[in-house]
């Protein structure tokens, strides 16, 4: 049986290729897919979910949320030097039509309420929209299944900042609420998404351009190639979205650790930093699992394995 799962996001490059991945695994159902502010606007990242299930036209439709305007003093930077002003490679797509959409938050919430205990939520980007939905209904925590969050650092090295991590740092106040929150979370930091990272060879590897999946990869996956190297003075990316996607369908090649963990708010240096309580004995109370380790070479070959199928399918 497949499993439910509501995957929030801002896309983004990595982002679309997680939901390709997603939106054509027999393992997933993917009853929702909610946008949220964060390497793109509000707007863009509703858009951007819009155009790329036009364009990947997967097996099953699902509902999509509009994006909520990050609080004021949320959106304090984003990632359209990487992943282009539209967060997908300048390709200009606009939507054709697009569906009747509710805000995301309230999408949550009744996609949960009418699957309890059934559904979990991928978060590929800030944690804004999840948090809005638990403070509408504070119950909402008890019948979700599990929530995957990519996002944070445990060695305190940022992308960022020197210390934080790109989605813990855009909404550090509804990463906090999350963390706090007592649910079910799996945690995947930045120094996971590190140990696998991609060079050239993955353009190489995406399904042929008469597919749909193709089609959309081939057009997009470069530009964030060439602008890591332009930028970053890196010859490889990392892929720090699919792997969330991964832990839901192949969550043995990842080693995990119970952790208790926290998110900075305030500092001028330190916002968004995920801090996490290492000391023996430890004083701060569990509340997440975190990523301590990943099979590389399994993890590639079950991405390029997925890509593969969802190019056969498309």
């Amino acid at each position: 049986m497949s499993r439910k799962v509501i995957i929030d996001c801002d896309p983004g490059i990595d982002d679309a290729l997680a939901l390709a991945l997603a939106l054509f695994d027999p393992r997933l159902d993917v009853v929702a897919i909610t946008a949220c502010a964060g390497i793109v606007d509000a707007v863009q990242a509703t858009q951007n979910v819009h155009t790329l299930l036009e364009r990947l036209d997967p097996p099953r439709l699902p509902r999509i949320g509009l994006a909520l305007e990050a609080d004021a003093g949320a959106a304090v930077s984003n990632g359209t030097l990487l992943h282009g002003e539209d967060g997908l490679g300048n390709a200009g797509w606009m939507p054709v039509s697009r569906q009747h959409s509710m805000p995301s938050d309230k999408l949550i919430l009744d996609q949960v309420r009418a699957n309890p205990g059934e559904i979990s939520i991928v978060c590929l980007g800030p944690l804004t929209g999840l948090a809005k939905a638990i403070s509408r209904d504070p119950t909402l925590v008890s019948i979700i299944d599990r929530i995957i969050i990519a996002g944070g650092s445990v060695n305190g090295i940022g992308n960022v900042t020197p210390a934080a991590e790109f989605n813990m740092h855009f909404d550090p106040l509804s990463a906090q609420a999350i963390f706090h929150s007592a649910t079910t979370k799996s945690l995947i930091p930045l120094e996971i998404c590190e140990q696998l990272t991609f060079g050239w060879e993955l353009v190489e590897r995406l399904p042929p351009k008469y597919t749909r999946v193709g089609a959309v990869f081939h057009h997009i996956l470069p530009h964030l190639c060439r602008t890591s190297r332009q930028l970053l003075g890196r010859e490889t990316i990392a892929l720090h979205s699919v792997l969330a996607i991964l832990m839901l369908l192949e969550p043995i090649h990842f080693s995990w650790e119970e952790m208790a963990g926290e998110v900075e708010v305030a500092g001028d240096l330190t916002r968004g930093t995920t801090v996490f309580d290492r000391r023996s004995p430890r004083q701060w109370r569990t509340n997440m699992e975190v990523a301590a380790s990943i099979d590389a070479q399994a993890a590639r070959d079950a991405i390029y394995n997925s890509l593969k199928f969802a190019g056969q399918n498309s």
